[in-house]
């Protein structure tokens, strides 16, 4: 399965799903099923802003009970669209002319010329161990407890 590590609080709100897109600098054509992966790094000060404290913490987390280093979470990876204009505080999304705001628009860079990939069917899962890399990678759904 193709994976994706994505650094914290990012990769939990995606497995809370409250994070519907994820945006990068590169677009992917690739579609299908796609493990999320919480990288080690963890952001302790954007985790103490808002909206990300309110949300965090409604599901019981803080900037301290986050899991690092472990697949959170298995959705299917949709479409990817290109971001054509950002407008302050809502983007809008080429591709099929919609809006990105509130919420999902403070939880990802939707500066024009990036990518919003479209996270389809999230599930949560079991924290599993596992070393991250950039890109998409392939992960087996083995523990790796190093």
């Amino acid at each position: 399965m193709k994976a994706i590590t994505i650094h914290q609080p990012w990769a939990s709100l995606i497995a809370l799903g409250e994070k519907q897109f994820e945006t990068r600098s590169w677009a992917t054509k690739y579609c299908g099923p796609l493990a999320i992966h919480a990288a080690k790094k963890l952001d302790k000060e954007i985790c103490m802003e808002e909206p990300f404290r309110s949300v965090l913490a409604e599901h019981g987390y803080t900037e301290d009970n986050l899991p690092t280093g472990a697949v959170v979470a298995i959705c299917q990876l949709g479409e990817c669209h290109e971001v054509m204009a950002d407008f302050g505080n809502y983007a809008l999304i080429a591709k099929d002319r919609f809006y990105i705001g509130t919420q999902e628009y403070h939880f990802g860079n939707y500066e024009s010329g990036r990518y919003a990939w479209e996270l389809l069917s999230v599930k949560p899962i079991d924290a599993v161990p596992a070393k991250g890399q950039q890109g998409l990678w392939n992960w087996g759904g083995e523990r790796d407890d190093d």
